[in-house]
């Protein structure tokens, strides 16, 4: 299957409902197996070098990847293949938990405005501004006609980012309940991924279908042409990171990034023809 066809099969239509019950978390989008999976990772991570560098190099536009997902979808497991293939000096990374009590005495954008990437660079944000149509919708931590407003403020926060430079490519990570189990299951078992286990993934299993509804109204009511989302299946990890690094790499490449022109001020014959 050809490339773009796998890109075709993840981005969601503006406007459009994901449903998704009836997308396939195994789906793996034409990629045939680990062994492939790895050659376009290997593919995406060369491409990326040289893709970032004309972003930096340009200094005029940035990229934001919005990773959302269920706990154990794979958040993390992303972050560290996007940073195998990216300068870290390029890439900046923002996790987001529970409000810190500063945070809360701002507006729910506040904290999420101050980390988005510089020009020239990547932000990759791990959960989101979307937390508080997700989390706090499901849970009742706000009321209804605190939450429900919040969809029109993100697509307006997200139209001005597009306007103003930075390119937002929105990602949910679609897990089944039964992968997320074993998941969750082998955090409690290895020493080494306590730390990541928290009993409170194990209440939200219990609102899973609440879950699954506030993603499809968010996917539905903010996905746009300039800040789309994609659902990319997340239940094989090979697939899940191959395709979320073609994602990033098809979308740097739209961006019609020009190459610079040599340095000024060189000295004649510094470089070859000069």
């Amino acid at each position: 299957m050809p490339r773009h066809a796998l890109r075709d099969g993840l981005r969601v239509e503006a406007g459009k409902r994901p449903h998704l019950g009836r997308t396939d978390p195994r789906d793996t989008l034409g990629l045939s197996g680990k062994d492939e999976a790895a050659d376009v990772v290997a593919r995406c991570s060369e491409r990326l070098e040289a893709l970032q560098s004309l972003l930096a190099s340009e200094d005029r536009r940035s990229l934001l990847l919005v990773l959302q997902g269920m706990d154990a979808s794979g958040k993390d497991g992303v972050a560290r293949a996007l940073c195998g293939a990216m300068n870290p000096m390029i890439l900046r990374m923002a996790a987001f938990g529970v409000p810190t009590k500063p945070e809360l005495r701002h507006d729910f954008l506040w904290r999420i405005a101050r980390e988005l990437p510089e020009r020239g660079r990547v932000g990759l944000f791990n959960r989101s501004h979307y937390e508080d149509v997700l989390v706090v919708r499901v849970d009742g931590l706000v009321p209804e006609e605190t939450w429900r407003p919040r969809y029109g403020q993100i697509a307006r926060f997200e139209e001005r980012l597009a306007e103003t430079g930075t390119t937002v490519v929105k990602v949910m990570l679609h897990i089944s309940r039964d992968e997320q189990l074993e998941r969750l299951r082998e955090r409690a078992q290895d020493p080494l991924k306590r730390w990541k286990f928290s009993a409170d993934d194990l209440r939200k299993r219990d609102r899973w279908d609440a879950y699954m509804a506030a993603y499809e109204d968010a996917i539905e009511a903010t996905g746009t042409e300039d800040a789309p989302w994609y659902v990319v299946p997340a239940d094989r990890k090979w697939a899940r990171n191959a395709l979320v690094l073609e994602i990033l790499t098809h979308v740097l490449e739209g961006m019609d990034l020009p190459e610079p022109p040599p340095p000024e001020g060189l000295p004649p014959g510094f470089l070859p023809g000069t």
